[in-house]
């Protein structure tokens, strides 16, 4: 018979064995199913001014090509103020125009008062001389000769004020004046210029080539600036998105390949290859509670971009990987 030391250690060695085992299975790695789903560059499309929908040459699925219109609409103010501001920019321009002008018949009036000016100033030295000369045979009185002498100053300041004046017609304003003139045009150039341009913002175009995949914009519905009207998406160039906690980032880094199954499409099996690992915001962590002593998880986003194309994957689809983790 066994003894009694032999038959109380079959019970320890099995503790024993099995407490080993629980801590092997412990720390083995296993594999974790991790979801993500596919994503693809989605752009809403939206105008800067507000305005009404005239036209929606697209629907719901079609694709469409970049630069194509896919929502024209309709502003008669903005119509209004380009008509305004194009006036007004004829205003300015016509007072540019006379800044820098003199009209011929004002250059030649002119002229004939500098002629006449000229004559006066003549006539009054000779009277002025024959006066002197009688004065000294005292032939007239000295108020005779004070009267032509005054008659000849007021007739040289009359040609010297007919010069200025025909100086100031043939050269124009000044150009303090003429600068104000081209200011004026600069400015309400400037204003047709912004009316022009938001004008060709009521014509939507697509920046991409791609898939109309939501429609808000109807005839007849009024949109503010920036409101969304319609959204492309890039179905052409897909790509996956997986979040992790961080004890599951171990074995990956970029550049690695990836198994990736997509149940959509039949459980295919498509190769990604890593190309982005960043950490989300805080409110993405995996908190640890106290009673386990354990520390908070943070979550990385991992996207990994397919290396073959296929044009059944859509934005949404999910996306299965096996990654190690304990």
């Amino acid at each position: 018979m066994p003894n009694r030391k032999m038959l109380m250690a079959i019970p320890l060695a099995l503790v024993l064995l099995a407490g080993g085992y629980a801590l092997w299975a412990g720390e083995r790695p296993s594999t974790v199913r991790v979801q993500g789903e596919v994503e693809a560059t989605r752009i809403d499309l939206a105008s800067r001014v507000s305005g009404r929908v005239a036209d929606v040459p697209v629907d719901f699925g079609d694709r469409v090509s970049r630069g194509q219109v896919v929502v024209r609409l309709e502003s008669p103010q903005l119509m209004a103020s380009l008509e305004s501001g194009r006036a007004a920019l004829a205003v300015a321009q016509a007072n540019r125009d006379l800044a820098f002008s003199t009209r011929p018949e004002t250059i030649a009036a002119r002229e004939a008062e500098l002629a006449k000016s000229e004559a006066d100033l003549v006539l009054a030295q000779k009277t002025y001389d024959r006066v002197s000369a009688l004065r000294e045979s005292s032939v007239t009185s000295a108020q005779n000769v004070d009267d032509a002498a005054n008659k000849l100053d007021a007739a040289l300041r009359g040609k010297e004020a007919a010069q200025a004046n025909l100086a100031l017609a043939r050269n124009g304003n000044s150009p303090e004046e003429k600068a104000v003139s081209v200011a004026q045009v600069g400015q309400a150039e400037a204003t047709v210029r912004q009316t022009e341009a938001d004008i060709a913002e009521l014509t939507v175009v697509s920046p991409i080539d791609g898939q109309i995949t939501a429609r808000m914009a109807e005839p007849g519905k009024n949109f503010a600036a920036s409101s969304p009207l319609i959204s492309v998406v890039d179905v052409d160039d897909a790509w996956f998105t997986f979040n992790l906690r961080e004890d599951l980032l171990g074995d990956l880094s970029i550049g690695d390949e990836l198994q990736i199954r997509v149940p959509a499409l039949a459980g295919k099996v498509f190769r990604g290859r890593v190309t982005a690992i960043n950490a989300l915001g805080s409110y993405a962590n995996w908190r640890a509670t106290k009673a386990t002593g354990d520390f908070d998880l943070r979550t990385f986003s991992l996207r990994a971009v397919p290396l073959e194309k296929d044009a059944r994957l859509r934005p949404g689809m999910s996306a299965l990987i096996d990654v190690k983790g304990r």
